[in-house]
């Protein structure tokens, strides 16, 4: 793989791991090949006994600004509507499957958001421990904007997070939110100031790699049995949900108008 294709990098220096979102000149959108190469890091942090903590940040101005809608190789196509619909299905189980692995991860994860961090940018860090957020980020899940549901998940873990009332508030309209928002609702636990984000998370790393490895790996199995149960039914519905929309006359709809910036008018079909 060149230095072009990879989109995820993975640093060590013990006992801290970083994986870093490196595609700034598209503010980290989001493809199937990122959740591929970020899955496969995580499979190799999983069985590094020296790392105690895994903090994952971006380069550039934004965290992710949400799924790269131009990559001719993400678009899932199909011989009939059924098919599409079918394609589209198996495409986000597999998505729920790399998540999985990032997101199960026996290390703490914490997360560093600066800048946008949007749609898929949002469901990224929900798969961390722990959100912390420069003073400049922002939130969104601008999905029925574009026509769309949510479909990896993250509007199930923003429940277990902020409640079901936040979360259709910020799925319902698209709406965004600033950190300092996010920290009162409960989305990011920490924002500090964009200058410091990178070294804050990596002392707070520190600090959890600090206590008993195993003691700290057990309280996150143990929370997480807690926080997931039902969810991985949940994400066969969403998969299945989802996957209609996506071969929907509205979500090209709304991918034309995005791209024209213009705003689009719903059908419902």
């Amino acid at each position: 793989m060149s230095e072009r294709e990879r989109l995820i990098e993975l640093e060590i220096d013990e006992p801290v791991a970083t994986l870093v979102l490196n595609r700034p000149e598209k503010l980290n959108a989001w493809s199937w090949e990122s959740a591929r190469q970020i899955a496969q890091h995580a499979d190799t942090l999983r069985f590094d006994d020296r790392v105690r903590a895994v903090v994952v940040r971006a380069e550039g101005r934004a965290f992710c600004a949400g799924v790269d809608l131009g990559m001719p190789e993400d678009r899932i196509t199909g011989r009939s509507p059924a098919e599409k619909v079918r394609n589209y299905y198996e495409k986000f189980r597999w998505v729920h499957e790399r998540f999985r692995v990032l997101a199960n991860l026996p290390q703490p994860v914490v997360m560093a958001i600066h800048g946008y961090c949007l749609g898929a940018g949002l469901e990224v860090a929900m798969m961390g421990d722990i959100r912390v957020a420069a003073d400049d980020a922002q939130f969104a899940l601008p999905e029925p904007k574009v026509g769309v549901s949510i479909d990896a998940g993250g509007d199930m873990r923003l429940v277990t997070e902020i409640g079901a009332g936040w979360t259709k508030l910020l799925a319902f309209t698209g709406r965004r939110i600033d950190a300092e928002t996010a920290l009162r609702i409960g989305l990011v636990q920490e924002v500090v100031p964009r200058a410091e984000l990178v070294d804050h998370s990596r002392a707070l790393a520190l600090e959890i790699a600090g206590n008993a490895p195993l003691a700290v790996q057990g309280i996150k199995r143990t929370v997480n049995f807690f926080a997931e149960r039902g969810l991985a039914e949940a994400m066969q519905f969403e998969a299945a949900s989802a996957s209609v929309m996506f071969a929907s006359d509205d979500m090209a709809l709304g991918s034309k108008a995005m791209a024209a910036r213009s705003k689009p008018e719903f059908e419902g079909k």
